[in-house]
C-alpha cells in the first residue's frame, strides 16, 4: 500500500527533510540533527507536521453519555473549550488507544486519537454508537492538517497571526480563532512538555499557515522539526507511546494511567470488570523510569534485571536523553521493585549497565500553568477575533 502524504509533504521534501514511513504516511524523520532538533524546541520554538493523527466527530443528544461509556476518563467534567486525555479500552480492560477529547458544544466532542488507530477508531466506536443510540460519528481526518507548535517562544511565534490573549490560555483548553484569514481550532497542548500549541487547519490551508509561520517566525528562532526529536522528546517527559508503552494487551493499571481511570463515574465503561478483577487479584507490573548511570542506550524491549540478573521486566521506550546527555528509558517491572531510588539493570546485547528507578518525568515540565480568573474587562482583541466555530468543524 501507498503511504499516505499530509498537504505538507511538498515542503518537508523542498527543505530537505529526511522522509519515513510512519503509521501509513510519508513523514519527515529530520530535518538535521535529531539531537540539535531536540535542544531547538527545549531552548526555542519548534514546527511539527502532525496532520497524520485522526479526528473523529461526536455528535448527538446522549453524546455526553456515550463517550463516558467508551472512555476510561469522565467528559462530564469538561467544561466546552476544555481538554481530557482518556482512553478507549476493549472488554478485556486492554488500551485500544489513548486519545484527547475536545468538548465543543454541550452534545459535540471532537476526539484526536493516534495515526496507526485511527481507521480502527472509528470502525470500533461507530459499532459502539449503533448499539447505544442517541449519537453520531463521524470520522473527519481528512478535513483536518495539523500544525504544533512547541517551545518557549511558541506563543510569541503566532503572535503576527493570531490576536488571542495567550497569557489567558491554559494549558489543555482551545479556542476558535482566525489565523489572519483562515479559521482554525487552537489548543494548548502537545506532546513535548514545552509551552505549545496545537492547531488544526482546514485541509486545504495547511501548507499556506505553515509557510507563513517559517517565514515570519524568525524573531521567535522557529524551525520545522521532524518526528525522531518528538519522539525523544516525548521520551524525556514520559509521556507513552501507543504500540511501544501502552498496548490493546496491557490495561491502563499496568503502564501508569491508572490517573485517567474513573472507576467509580456512573454508569461504568466498557473493561471496567477486567480492570476491577485485575485490582483485586493484584497489578502484575508497574511503569517506571529508568535513568542508566553508565553510558549505554537502552532500546524497547531490552530486559530490565535486579542487579544480579534476575529479569524482572521490560524496557518499552529507550534512548539516548540529549537534555540529560545519558540512556533513558519507560519500563514496565514487577511492582516490588518500583519504588523510586530502587537500583535495577538494563541488559544491553549482555551487558547489565546499572539503572536507577526515577520519579516523575526526566527533565521538568514547562506547560502553562493555569491561570487566575480573568479579569472583569476583556482585552478587545478577545472578541474581536474569536470565531464561533473553525470552518473545519462547520
Amino acid at each position: 500500500m501507498t503511504a499516505k502524504k499530509t498537504p505538507l509533504l511538498d515542503l518537508h521534501k523542498a527543505a530537505g527533510a529526511k522522509m519515513v514511513e510512519f503509521a501509513g504516511w510519508q513523514m519527515p524523520i529530520q530535518y538535521a540533527s535529531i539531537i540539535e532538533e531536540t535542544h531547538h524546541v527545549r531552548d526555542k520554538c519548534g514546527l511539527f507536521d502532525v496532520s497524520h493523527m485522526g479526528e473523529i466527530d461526536i455528535q448527538g443528544p446522549r453524546a455526553v453519555e456515550f463517550l463516558s461509556w467508551v472512555t476510561t476518563n469522565d467528559p462530564t467534567m469538561l467544561d466546552e473549550g476544555e481538554i481530557q486525555y482518556s482512553a478507549m479500552l476493549n472488554e478485556r480492560g486492554g488500551i485500544i488507544d489513548d486519545l484527547l477529547v475536545y468538548r465543543i458544544g454541550d452534545h459535540r466532542f471532537l476526539l484526536c486519537v493516534n495515526a496507526g488507530n485511527q481507521q480502527k477508531d472509528a470502525d470500533w466506536l461507530t459499532g459502539q454508537a449503533a448499539l447505544f443510540g442517541g449519537v453520531e460519528v463521524e470520522d473527519r481526518s481528512r478535513e483536518y492538517g495539523m500544525i504544533s507548535v512547541q517551545g518557549p517562544l511558541s506563543a510569541q511565534a503566532l503572535r503576527p497571526f493570531v490576536r488571542t490573549d495567550f497569557s489567558r490560555m491554559d494549558y489543555y483548553t482551545f479556542r476558535h480563532v482566525m489565523f489572519e484569514e483562515t479559521n482554525v481550532l487552537l489548543s494548548r497542548t502537545g506532546y513535548t512538555g514545552e509551552d505549545g500549541f496545537e492547531l488544526f487547519v482546514p485541509w486545504r490551508d495547511t501548507a499556506s499557515v505553515w509557510d507563513r509561520i517559517v517565514k515570519k517566525g524568525k524573531g521567535a528562532q522557529v524551525k520545522p522539526i521532524g518526528l525522531g526529536a518528538r519522539d525523544l522528546l516525548r521520551l524525556e517527559m514520559r509521556y507513552p507511546l501507543h504500540g511501544n508503552d501502552i498496548t490493546a494487551e496491557r490495561t491502563p493499571l499496568e503502564c501508569g494511567l491508572g490517573w485517567i481511570v474513573k472507576m467509580d463515574k456512573p454508569g461504568g465503561f466498557i473493561g471496567k470488570e477486567a480492570l476491577v478483577a485485575q485490582k483485586a487479584a493484584g497489578i502484575p507490573t508497574r511503569a517506571v523510569g529508568l535513568k542508566l548511570l553508565e553510558r549505554g542506550v537502552p532500546r524497547s524491549h531490552y530486559p530490565v534485571t535486579t542487579p544480579d540478573g534476575t529479569v524482572i521486566g521490560e524496557v518499552t521506550s529507550g534512548a539516548h536523553s540529549p537534555t540529560l546527555d545519558c540512556g533513558i528509558a519507560m519500563a514496565l517491572v514487577a511492582p516490588m521493585h518500583a519504588e523510586p531510588g530502587t537500583i535495577l539493570a538494563v541488559d544491553i546485547r549482555g551487558k547489565l549497565l546499572p539503572a536507577e528507578v526515577v520519579k516523575g518525568s526526566f527533565v521538568p515540565s514547562r506547560v502553562k500553568k493555569k491561570t487566575e480568573p480573568a479579569p472583569a474587562a476583556a482585552p478587545e482583541t478577545e472578541s474581536a477575533t474569536e470565531t464561533s466555530e473553525p470552518e473545519a468543524l462547520a
